[in-house]
């Protein structure tokens, strides 16, 4: 571990909240080593926890990506965390609320002071076209009500050798900000802030109310891509989102294709 990195604190997390996430936190726990921040959530659903409720780990020894990836997070050279929140909406009414996860981390990172922060659709958080974060949601059982658990990946400082395994270009914070020291708590108390004020907002007006500042951080619109899915592989250019989320994909017969988010690769064409 860098002497640079400090352990996290609730009570130093717990300060740095705004009103409005501190009024909507249900608990915070901060765990030396879990296996999931995501698992432990998502396994307190059925116990009734309330909604804001947010773990952090210092570490975790199986965390997980999309469609089923392997996520590094060596001890205290990352932020891993995620946020358990109850919705009174239907499942189809959640459509894009990953990608709110995305801008609301996005938000918080520019806040922390990273400048070209960008979203790659659906859930990436890039820093020059270089892997900086992920976000991993996954929804549990309740009464009533569609429980999410929205789980988060920052890259802070990873160790040289623990990074040969990640098989994409990558980049952390500490290479980002130089030798600036890098305040995981300040990080993390902007983090939390971010996404609650975010879900607070898309339980009352949904992603529609969200899909412009999309367009502020969305670094694949008007690229080539493609999209691999479970039954085929599309090719187009990406004329950013709808209201719904979903990547309009403009084919080779300039028809605007509507690809919702899940089990869907996407990469960048030449």
């Amino acid at each position: 571990m860098s002497a640079a990195l400090e352990l996290l604190d609730q009570k130093r997390i717990l300060a740095g909240l705004t009103d409005t996430a501190r009024a909507w936190l249900g608990r915070l726990d901060v765990h030396s080593v879990l296996d999931s921040t995501n698992d432990y959530l998502l396994a307190r659903v059925g116990e009734g926890w309330p909604s804001g409720a947010v773990c952090l780990a210092e570490q975790q020894r199986a965390g997980r990506g999309r469609l089923g990836r392997a996520w590094l997070s060596p001890f205290a050279a990352s932020l891993a965390g995620s946020l358990l929140w109850r919705f009174h909406l239907s499942a189809a009414a959640l459509s894009g609320l990953s990608l709110a996860t995305g801008i609301a981390v996005a938000r918080a990172l520019r806040n922390f002071g990273v400048a070209e922060v960008g979203l790659k659709w659906p859930n990436d958080l890039w820093w020059r076209e270089r892997k900086l974060g992920g976000i991993l949601l996954e929804s549990g059982g309740g009464s009533g009500v569609f429980a999410v658990v929205a789980g988060v990946g920052l890259n802070v400082a990873l160790p040289p050798l623990a990074a040969v395994a990640i098989d994409q270009p990558w980049v952390d914070l500490r290479e980002i900000l130089g030798a600036e020291p890098i305040s995981r708590n300040r990080l993390a108390a902007l983090l939390i802030s971010e996404l609650i004020e975010t879900f607070v907002r898309f339980q009352d007006g949904g992603f529609a109310d969200l899909a412009a500042e999309w367009a502020e951080f969305d670094r694949v619109a008007g690229r080539r891509v493609c999209l691999t899915l479970p039954n085929t592989t599309l090719i187009g250019i990406a004329r950013g989102v709808d209201a719904t989320g979903a990547l309009l994909l403009e084919t080779a017969d300039r028809r605007l294709q509507s690809c919702v988010g899940g089990e869907i690769s996407l990469r960048l064409e030449p």
